[in-house]
């Protein structure tokens, strides 16, 4: 299924989408804007398929022929835009897949919908291709783009799009939707909720992900005993670290999780609101020999290492760096 109902929390987005169907003032572009994994695509989809509906109602009716060819990913006239080298979208990508295909009308439906994600990656001359379509599109023409860095766009591609911005959705939904639907246990879909920070994809991802569970584990193993390790085996562990499919943020995330458990206990002895709660003993251990202000700078070091990686300093020395820290204050 692909409705409206079926997207979690993103209220004002869905409300503008869907009042724009019910009044039929359908703009010729829209941008979503969000984090990576946060559901961008599957809005996109969802109001590709309403737009193209026979029913033409404010929810895809999932029955048409229109429908059923969208779910299956052969609709005609919805066009996912593709490029052939991965990181980069080219002129030539944009020229023969939107502006050359954009003259030829409607195969079957009353729209053709051109869905365009990681916009970002869209070369300068790329931009300034689809500009010309932006500016004079076709009365039948809508183009979605999908990004999650809104600042690589031009102002001048930005200001002919209507600008949908991704807002983080509540824990409580989240978690909710984990229990219910993934059929998640309470501790796990709390864990996950705390790592996710709003994005429903990331929370989803972690919450049926394998190696997260080996990675949540081995990154507390290497907390709790890193007073006792000595720095060659601090060093094998890191490199453990780069064999795994997970992002080496949320490695950085469930440590920084994990101090600020210990925070919290230090100065509230409150287990009930700790996301590490099955390892109360650790976290009071570390919480009695940590002072206030050692925990503070750990969770600082964190923050300044995500900082570096994304800035593709050495990644070895940006986490060499930050376990000496760890085992200096933590």
């Amino acid at each position: 299924m692909a409705r409206f109902q079926d997207i979690i929390g993103q209220e004002q987005i869905k409300e503008h989408l869907q009042n724009a169907l019910q009044t039929g003032k359908i703009s010729h572009a829209y941008l979503i804007n969000g984090e990576k994994a946060s559901g961008k695509e599957f809005i996109a989809k969802v109001f590709a398929m309403a737009l193209q509906c026979e029913k033409k109602g404010k929810e895809p009716c999932q029955e048409c022929h229109s429908c059923k060819q969208a779910l299956s990913g052969s609709h005609p006239d919805i066009i996912k835009v593709i490029h052939e080298k991965p990181g980069t979208i080219s002129v030539d990508d944009i020229r023969l897949q939107i502006n050359d295909d954009v003259e030829i009308k409607p195969y079957s439906g009353p729209y053709k919908v051109y869905l365009l994600e990681d916009a970002e990656n869209m070369t300068v001359q790329a931009q300034n291709a689809l500009l010309k379509t932006l500016e004079e599109p076709p009365a039948y023409a809508v183009i979605i783009l999908m990004t999650s860095n809104i600042s690589a766009l031009l102002p001048t591609v930005l200001s002919r799009c209507v600008v949908l911005n991704m807002k983080p959705v509540p824990d409580s939904k989240i978690k909710k939707y984990l229990m219910e639907q993934l059929q998640v246990t309470d501790y796990k879909a709390e864990v996950c909720v705390a790592f996710a920070r709003g994005n429903v994809g990331k929370a989803k991802a972690l919450a049926t992900s394998e190696e997260f569970e080996k990675v949540k584990a081995e990154a507390l193993a290497l907390l709790k005993y890193i007073q006792e390790l000595d720095l060659a085996e601090i060093v094998t562990d890191i490199r453990k670290i780069s064999e795994y499919k997970l992002d080496v943020n949320d490695y950085l995330d469930i440590m920084a999780i994990w101090y600020r458990d210990v925070l919290l206990f230090k100065a509230t002895k409150d287990v009930n609101s700790l996301v590490f709660k099955e390892e109360l003993q650790a976290i009071r251990n570390v919480a009695g020999r940590s002072s206030y202000e050692g925990i503070e700078k750990v969770i600082s070091a964190l923050d300044k290492a995500k900082s570096r990686l994304n800035a593709n300093v050495n990644f070895e020395l940006t986490m060499e760096l930050l376990m000496l820290e760890i085992r200096e204050n933590g």
